[in-house]
């Protein structure tokens, strides 16, 4: 008789893991109070409140609400003056919006490898491919977990250059005390629907430089500036304005953020705990740098030596079988995309650049090793659960462990 789900077994687990996103009249009365102001967009204090308070809470002086991580990203480099012929560094191991950003802004991204035990970018490699025309680096907070920024600080004030830090996955996260999105020159985060506190969309620009944030500001608002009149378009700006239905929304997520942050924290240091114990399985390390990890995502990695060379791929569905929500992540570095071959005449082919781009040849082993054969996902609404929830994981994956043979039927 099979043991395992996929094979027709009894699953490890039949109830749902807590639903996501969580709300409650707190977020109905905040909708209804906008509703009936007649506020909705333009002219709101909801926006500004938010801003003020998701900034601070950042350690951040100042934050422009906009309409997605996105939009927070590619304003955050125009703000920077980036733009035609000019590098970014960046880790191939995100979501697609960090290189999108990039080549939105006529800028060419460079790809640096990412660390084996953190899966954030690796600053050697980042010293690597800085060349003449670089301008910014790019790190992603990548899972919540904040990439090292001691090093990569250093490297930009060596090399002159701007860090943007791309905290999408990262709300609350702590590098030695100091929240991300505040610690290089500009930040951007991301609510979307999966993300930590969620208005379906939405994104927020952070920074302590008064010059950006006028600069990000009169961008995300068609040009204008703060204490300007509403006629007057002193920059090359478009509507990316967040909404004060989206702002209402978020500040009531803030109200339990804290709390459900560091419920993530502790079920994912038990998981840890347990997981490593696996042959064959092998969570991220820690870093006591790391003073505070958001845990959008929980990654751990597995060796397919350990069982019966079978793909990530094969693992993910035996487990999803067995009731666990857990995915491949990013399948392909960001290199090897094929939306690529839409800017291949700008800005890869752009005059101001007179260099050649070819990703085809580009192979950075690290960040391939994490997409084709070892890095698992499990989301962040699993974290919230029980301990007992918990227990079902470890046991979950301890059962294809122990069944190798059942696992290699199905590949």
């Amino acid at each position: 008789m099979a043991k395992l789900a996929i094979k027709g077994g009894e699953p490890t687990r039949k109830k749902p893991f807590p639903k996501w996103p969580v709300f409650d009249e707190r977020e109905v009365r905040a909708l209804k109070g906008v509703l009936e102001s007649g506020l909705w967009g333009v002219g709101g204090q909801r926006k500004r409140e938010f801003e003020e308070r998701f900034a601070a809470y950042q350690h951040a002086k100042y934050g422009v609400a906009v309409t997605s991580g996105t939009a927070a990203l590619e304003i955050s480099l125009r703000s920077l003056g980036i733009g035609c012929g000019d590098e970014v560094i960046l880790p191939p191991y995100t979501f697609m919006a960090t290189m999108i950003a990039i080549l939105y802004v006529n800028a060419i991204p460079v790809f640096a490898d990412i660390e084996p035990e953190t899966y954030t970018i690796d600053p050697k490699s980042v010293e690597e491919v800085i060349s003449e025309r670089t301008k910014a680096i790019l790190p992603v907070h990548i899972a919540g977990r904040p990439a090292d920024m001691d090093a990569l600080l250093s490297i930009a004030r060596r090399s002159n250059l701007y860090v943007v830090e791309d905290a999408c996955q990262a709300w609350g996260a702590e590098w030695r005390g100091r929240r991300v999105g505040a610690i290089g020159n500009m930040g951007a985060f991301s609510f979307q629907s999966s993300k930590n506190i969620t208005s379906g969309e939405g994104g927020i620009i952070t920074t302590n430089d008064e010059e950006l944030y006028v600069r990000a500001w009169s961008l995300h608002n068609c040009g204008r500036l703060p204490s300007g009149a509403w006629y007057e378009h002193h920059l090359p700006g478009a509507n990316y304005r967040m909404t004060e239905f989206q702002a209402a929304i978020l500040l009531a997520q803030m109200e339990r953020f804290d709390e459900q942050t560091e419920r993530r924290i502790e079920n994912a240091r038990y998981l840890t705990s347990k997981l490593s114990r696996i042959d064959g399985v092998k969570p991220l390390k820690d870093d006591e740098r790391v003073t505070r990890h958001a845990y959008h995502l929980y990654i751990f990695r597995v060796n397919p030596e350990a069982f019966g060379e079978v793909s990530k791929a094969t693992i993910a569905k035996a487990l999803q079988a067995e009731g666990i929500p857990v995915s491949v992540g990013y399948s392909r570095p960001l290199y090897k995309e094929p939306y690529l071959e839409y800017f291949k005449k700008c800005p890869l082919s752009c005059p101001y650049y007179a260099k050649k781009i070819d990703y085809s040849s580009l192979n950075l082993p690290v960040t391939e090793r994490a997409c084709y054969i070892e890095g698992l996902w499990l989301p962040q609404y699993v974290l919230l659960g029980s301990r007992e929830d918990m227990d079902d994981i470890v046991s979950a994956v301890e059962k294809i462990r122990d069944n190798i043979d059942e696992l290699k039927e199905v590949a």
